[in-house]
């Protein structure tokens, strides 16, 4: 159960996001349009969380690296959970945006 804990919430092993994203991994922003425009990381996808199950084909290969983030982890852990539950393979939960960002420079 802790462990299913923390896979959601995208606690566990360290993952080398800046490595993920050299070798072609999507960012997904999952936060609001006007959130998203107040600064996001360059070259991200912006598709809102409450908005993401319909809009699942803009992510059209199911094999892609993902690293979901938002403002501070809770809404890019509940899109991972979207994308593992519709077949997606490899996502992570990237957490706030703007830690990510540091994480990946």
């Amino acid at each position: 159960m802790l462990n299913s804990i923390k896979q959601m919430l995208g606690i566990g092993p360290k993952v080398d996001y800046a490595e993920l994203v050299k070798n072609g991994a999507i960012i997904l922003d999952v936060r609001s349009k006007g959130e998203f425009q107040g600064g996001h990381i360059k070259g991200s996808k912006n598709i809102p969380v409450d908005s993401l199950s319909s809009n699942l084909k803009q992510l059209k290969d199911k094999n892609k690296t993902i690293i979901t983030c938002c403002a501070s982890g809770m809404r890019s852990a509940s899109a991972k959970n979207i994308l593992k539950s519709n077949g997606y393979a490899d996502v992570h939960n990237g957490g706030g945006w703007s830690s990510l960002q540091n994480r990946i420079r």
